[in-house]
């Protein structure tokens, strides 16, 4: 068993993943996220803008299109304006359950699709024709992760992510979005979740998380600069979109969206501002996080080389002046009374 000083040194090193790391502890370059309160498409759109600088070729929109008639998914007119202004010729990317619902199957995903409103623009399910297996470059659990063999396809991906809590995951970023999102939904998502004959969710807490992340990096390696992030921090249940209906209940405020190309800066941000809020406004969600040891994500990332947790944090509503995570969210009010 490990000794408690042993605890406290792995804690104090980043490694467990119920401790958040305050700002000023951070060491490393910092990579720039663009902030807009402006929860519309136009204010969707404006963030696209600030980031769409290496986008070449076919682009893939990776997006979480929800359980059927969940309520907390990004609006489809958001997403359907920022497409026909923005990205005209992409395609809405997505892949299967591992879990049995309602997008367990290409047929019954394709009917949620058709249910949620997703019909303005292609969507191609990535694993409906099978998989393909992208290296993973320093990992410690994978040497390569099985996606949708569809991905190979596309030369470009926008990862267009609802910022929210997880059921296992703690929280839902842009690493979450591609690192479960990408994976396929009988071979890549087992890989990450189970272990051979245990229970389907045999792997949690930090395992889960590196994981989870070294499935991401398969995605953002193969894409190298011609993918990019926006966290939209909008009904923020502790829930996934993958529970639909059966969501826990919305407690935390609306806070904006925000926009980069460094996947770990963007999570970090939205953790940030998280952390940032009042006690009675971000209990529920920092409790999801930490009880998971969500938070993780984060350290890994950062030790995997995929960006930086330290970043400039530019206001585009004022001047694209430079503001920390607690100035974006001083103007917040309790979920409801917006």
């Amino acid at each position: 068993m490990m000794e408690e000083n042993e605890m406290e040194k792995e804690k104090k090193a980043g490694i467990g993943g119920d401790h958040y790391i305050p700002y000023g502890e951070r060491t490393g370059n910092e990579s720039i996220v663009y902030f807009t309160r402006d929860l519309s498409a136009a204010g969707l759109i404006r963030m696209y803008e600030k980031i769409k600088e290496n986008f070449t070729g076919k682009v893939a929109v990776k997006l979480h299109t929800g359980e059927q008639h969940g309520p907390n998914i990004i609006p489809r007119p958001w997403v359907k304006e920022l497409m026909e202004k923005e990205i005209p010729g992409a395609a809405i990317v997505e892949t299967n359950t591992y879990y049995e619902g309602d997008r367990y199957t290409t047929e019954d995903h394709r009917k949620t699709l058709e249910v949620n409103g997703w019909t303005f623009a292609p969507v191609d399910i990535m694993d409906e024709e099978g998989t393909v297996m992208l290296p993973v470059k320093g990992g410690k659990w994978f040497t390569e992760m099985s996606v949708g063999s569809h991905q190979t396809h596309y030369d470009s991906m926008l990862v267009l992510t609802h910022f929210k809590g997880h059921v296992q995951g703690g929280f839902g970023g842009s690493n979450k979005n591609i690192g479960i999102g990408c994976a396929d939904g009988r071979i890549g998502k087992a890989m990450i979740h189970t272990w051979p004959g245990k229970d389907q969710w045999s792997i949690a807490k930090e395992e889960f998380m590196e994981r989870m992340t070294e499935s991401s990096k398969a995605t953002v390696d193969y894409f190298g600069k011609h993918i990019a992030f926006i966290n939209v921090m909008r009904n923020m249940s502790v829930s996934c979109d993958c529970e639909g209906v059966n969501a826990m209940p919305v407690v935390t405020p609306n806070v904006g969206i925000l926009a980069s190309l460094d996947i770990l800066a963007i999570d970090q941000a939205s953790v940030d501002m998280v952390y940032a809020m009042k006690e009675e406004d971000h209990h529920d969600l920092v409790e999801r996080m930490e009880s998971r040891h969500g938070l993780r994500q984060l350290t890994y990332m950062k030790e995997m080389g995929m960006g930086n947790d330290r970043y400039v944090l530019i206001d585009v509503d004022n001047g694209e002046k430079r503001i920390d995570a607690k100035e974006a969210v001083a103007g917040v009010k309790p979920f409801g009374k917006e």
